[in-house]
């Protein structure tokens, strides 16, 4: 218990957090779905036992969250999310366990979560949320040409520039053939991104520009086939 004290003592502030539950297979919203949230370093002390209602959604509850100033200067070294565990539970279906969900300071965060139909053979669902790329340690990006050469068959396909409804996401580097392909909707992939690169706290008009480089990248990316790939 001490371990929770000295926790909530070093997040004066308040994030809010919201789950929306829906059935894999059909979007339907889930009612009655038990939620439990608990630290994720501290998984065995729950916080929030939260239930689902008719439209699959919890209320919006208050979770401790680090010093708003984390989040907004770019010199601090010191995380500025706390990390939950949302475990999700619901008759007829597989349980999800989500680990590391992220609670920034004044805003609210909007958990989905997609139950997958109870089958013979197949257990929980369990994600870990990596750290967010502001604050953790990654590889260095791949080197790559700015300008992408475009006289070989098959690189260009479209004859303009398009939204697509779908795009291909390769989850790996460009030369792993073993890593999956998964197909994305083109609005959530977009607010994945931004979610990883960018934090809410920052100024609306700060978030826009973000926003708006990561659609130019991505549909760059979209028309030259280059990674990313149209569906």
């Amino acid at each position: 218990m001490n371990d929770i004290h000295a926790f909530q003592e070093d997040r004066p502030d308040k994030g809010q957090l919201k789950i929306q539950v829906t059935s894999e297979i059909n979007g339907f919203p889930v009612t009655d779905a038990s939620i439990s949230i608990s630290y994720t370093g501290v998984p065995d002390n729950q916080l929030e036992q939260l239930t689902t209602d008719s439209s699959g959604q919890t209320d919006t509850i208050e979770l401790p969250a680090p010093p708003l100033d984390y989040s907004l200067d770019v010199n601090n070294e010191q995380q500025p999310y706390s990390e939950y565990t949302i475990d999700v539970t619901a008759p007829g279906y597989e349980p999800v366990s989500i680990a590391g969900a992220e609670i920034l300071p004044t805003v609210t965060a909007l958990q989905n979560v997609e139950l997958r139909p109870a089958a013979a053979g197949e257990g929980e669902d369990v994600f870990v949320i990596p750290a967010h790329t502001l604050y953790g340690t990654y590889p260095p990006k791949i080197p790559e040409e700015e300008i992408k050469p475009v006289n070989e068959t098959g690189e260009i396909v479209l004859s303009r520039v398009v939204v697509p409804e779908y795009i291909v996401v390769h989850d790996g580097s460009p030369r792993d053939t073993t890593a999956k392909d998964y197909y994305v909707r083109y609005k959530d992939y977009i607010k994945n991104v931004a979610s990883s690169e960018i934090y809410a706290t920052w100024p609306a008009d700060t978030i826009r520009a973000n926003v708006l480089a990561i659609m130019s990248f991505t549909l760059n990316r979209v028309y030259t086939e280059w990674s990313l790939r149209i569906v």
